[in-house]
């Protein structure tokens, strides 16, 4: 059982110094050279006018730009299977082990942010005062280690056999459905196409009993004569495609929240610069407000593992103390406490900076950086909620088959934020700037009114947990899940009652 529980710390490991893997071991070292050889790079220039230096050329740009989209796909084939491959290491039937499942993707994150923690704060540090090429190079080095470390793991891990594309296997039953429109679905659901228990025993698998939602999809299986995959498919293969796809709203509604943590290496960082960086003879670097949010989220992590739920448990009688659902609707609370607290500092800081004289100047405001600790503190509370729970949601609701695909969803969110970010602050930026006005976000944050901006993300932080209290109204876990909580609670229990000796003669 111990030797099981340790194996998620090495599938962690990978990203405990870069978040990154596989193709990602290639991009950092692309990334490293480009910043390392004169021929790679644009020349050194000191000139405070930056048009007066000399730019890359397309080769080096190319180089550049290369690593980053080689890093980004080793990232996307990555942190969604890593995290999959840990939690399968531990076995659902054995009431302890599942027990410790209950609190991987808590020390999953763990792992995770203590690698951005040691980014956020001692490489930030050296790429700043040092050189970009040790910057790099440390990562890289990690890295390389980190993926040794990984592979010498692989033999003693528990691996699924696989099963195909999931999604070929979703698309059969999308197009199956469409086929047969006409087709009524009988009333019992015995009549429906399915494979006999042994073809799930042989390939590991468990059957799934049909349901009512997402009924549409049930035609998949209503049996025509054709024996066509992409005509008829087993009630097992159409419950998993519902699973799925029931996800998908609550897969939108995280976007929003994905969004806000876009703002804490982007609007949160250019704050920072304006503000007063110096402790003595040391300057902070902006960036490295960042480890604050990475510091609250491991206090978090720990504390709510080890004391919330336990707590919550009393109360519930919930194993994992709340829901999942409910863990990821206080992560979101908090993210509009968040956008109304850095609405209110920035309206602090843009007061100060007129009462100075610095508004079109854009000079440094006589305010220490601290004074925006709230909002990268209160960021790390809210992950320890709803990125956790997110990742786990995720990953517990999709089949058994398509657990890595159901992990990415949690990534997607994260991308898919990025990129709402980036259209909104484009899209407020151009229309704030209309009819002779001066526009919200300027090149200048002194003239600038990201209160404003902030005040608007609050809003919409408040339309999207309206949003995301009606989709779970209407979401229903996965039937397996629920069942198995149940058992678990009353196993532990059981457990505790027989006491340590009889539970150790039964393993």
């Amino acid at each position: 059982m111990i030797i099981r529980f340790k194996r998620h710390i090495i599938t962690s490991f990978p990203c405990l110094f870069t978040r990154k893997g596989g193709p990602a071991k290639h991009g950092m070292s692309l990334l490293t050279l480009s910043v390392s050889l004169p021929a790679l790079r644009p020349p050194p220039c000191n000139d405070a006018n930056t048009n007066n230096c000399r730019k890359a050329s397309t080769m080096q740009l190319a180089v550049f730009f290369g690593a980053l989209y080689t890093l980004a796909v080793g990232t996307g084939g990555t942190k969604p299977n890593i995290s999959t491959i840990g939690a399968d290491q531990f076995d659902d039937f054995h009431p302890k082990e599942k027990a410790h499942k209950l609190s991987f993707f808590n020390w999953w994150m763990f792992s995770i942010f203590f690698g951005t923690l040691f980014a956020n704060t001692v490489l930030v540090y050296i790429q700043d005062n040092v050189g970009w090429t040790l910057g790099y190079g440390l990562p890289t080095l990690g890295l390389l280690i980190s993926v040794v470390i990984f592979l010498a793991g692989t033999p003693l891990y528990r691996h699924r056999l696989p099963t195909g594309s999931p999604f070929t296997r979703m698309a059969k039953v999308i197009v199956a459905a469409m086929r047969k429109t006409k087709v009524s679905v009988p009333h019992d659901p015995k009549e429906l196409y399915e494979l006999d228990l042994d073809e799930y025993a042989k390939g590991g698998k468990f059957r799934i009993d049909s349901t009512p939602t997402l009924r549409f999809l049930n035609k998949a299986a209503v049996k025509t004569g054709r024996t066509d995959p992409w005509m008829l498919c087993p009630v097992t293969q159409v419950e998993e495609t519902k699973q799925m796809l029931r996800m998908i709203p609550i897969l939108i509604a995280t976007v929003v929240p994905s969004t806000m943590i876009a703002q804490i290496n982007t609007l949160f960082v250019k704050q920072g610069t304006t503000l007063d960086r110096q402790i003595g003879n040391f300057k902070i670097p902006a960036a490295s407000l960042g480890g604050f949010v990475t510091f609250s989220m491991l206090v978090c992590v720990v504390l709510y593992d080890r004391f919330f739920v336990s707590i919550a448990r009393r109360w519930t009688k919930n194993p994992r103390g709340i829901t999942l659902l409910q863990r990821m609707g206080i992560g979101i609370v908090l993210h509009i406490i968040i956008m109304i607290v850095a609405s209110l500092i920035e309206r602090h800081r843009l007061s100060v900076a007129k009462e100075h004289g610095l508004v079109e100047s854009g000079g440094q405001i006589p305010l220490t950086i601290f004074i925006l600790l709230p909002q990268f503190v209160l960021m790390g509370v809210a992950d320890a909620f709803l990125e956790v729970a997110k990742l786990e949601f995720f990953y517990d609701q999709a089949p058994e088959s398509m657990k890595s695909l159901g992990t990415s969803y949690s990534t997607t969110s994260l991308g898919i934020g990025n990129f709402f970010s980036s259209f909104l602050l484009t899209t407020i930026s151009d229309i704030t700037k209309k009819n002779g006005h001066r526009g919200w976000i300027l090149n200048n944050l002194n003239a600038s009114h990201l209160d404003y901006y902030y005040a608007f993300f609050a809003i919409l932080n408040f339309l999207n947990f309206i949003l995301f209290l009606f989709l779970i109204r209407f979401y229903v876990y996965k039937a397996e899940v629920s069942d198995s909580m149940e058992v678990l609670a009353e196993e532990l229990k059981a457990m505790k009652l027989t006491g340590p000796n009889q539970v150790s003669s039964r393993e």
